[in-house]
């Protein structure tokens, strides 16, 4: 019986593919506070400037291409039941060919309703352009698919079934300073195998029953894929 393996996955994942994170210097995310264009009150104070933030931010993401460590995870397929969880918004994980991943924060390459249903219709986006006359079938502007600060994470329950049913269990590219999802390192059984990679891990306040690999996600997965293959 195949076995299963989670991985969670953070800004560190998709940042050696060349996406700026909320810490990176330069970029788009310099440019404003999270507050004028990651919260439920911006939407409402300025829409309009919130939809250019990710119009331009989906831009990046789509002429931007999975790393090997996207590739790695996706291979994995061939020998494990594979779960993606990812903190991210963009859609690497599925172009690397992962066939299952949850996306905690959402997906910027879709729109949901800005009406009092946001979560009952998900709206592909051809190109990289939201605009203020796309509406959902009831009238209503579309937003971009993001789950915002101060929002409650829809597919949190989701994450902790998954993890709960992991034999191995990996963490990759997250600091763990965002709640809730960083409560999700606490749900998994005691007899799986847990890991975690990130060059910094060695300052993180983590269980001890994690195995550590301080390195960056392309050398984490290369070295966690031998540890893996190893274990079998």
């Amino acid at each position: 019986m195949r076995k299963n393996i989670v991985f969670f996955s953070g800004a560190g994942m998709s940042a050696e593919s060349g996406i700026n994170t909320f810490r990176d210097s330069g970029g788009l995310w310099e440019q404003y506070s999270i507050e004028e264009i990651a919260t439920p009150q911006a939407w409402k104070l300025n829409p309009t400037l919130v939809t250019e933030f990710y119009n331009q931010r989906r831009k990046q993401i789509i002429e931007t291409n999975p790393n090997a460590a996207h590739k790695l995870i996706a291979e994995l397929q061939n020998t494990f039941t594979v779960h993606v969880i990812t903190q991210n918004i963009d859609d690497l994980h599925e172009r690397a060919g992962s066939r299952d991943v949850l996306h905690l924060h959402g997906n910027i390459r879709f729109a949901k309703s800005s009406g009092p249903n946001p979560e009952s219709k998900y709206y592909p986006i051809s190109g990289w352009k939201l605009t203020e006359s796309d509406l959902c079938s009831e009238g209503f502007r579309l937003r971009p698919h993001v789950v915002w600060f101060g929002e409650s994470v829809p597919n949190f329950d989701q994450a902790i079934e998954l993890i709960e049913k992991a034999d191995y269990f990996v963490v990759i590219g997250t600091s763990l300073q965002v709640y809730p999802a960083a409560n999700l390192v606490h749900f998994c059984k005691s007899e799986s195998q847990k890991y975690i990679i990130d060059p910094h891990v060695d300052s993180f306040q983590i269980p001890s029953d994690f195995i550590r690999i301080p390195a960056n996600a392309i050398s984490g997965v290369k070295e966690l894929n031998n540890l893996l293959m190893n274990s079998l």
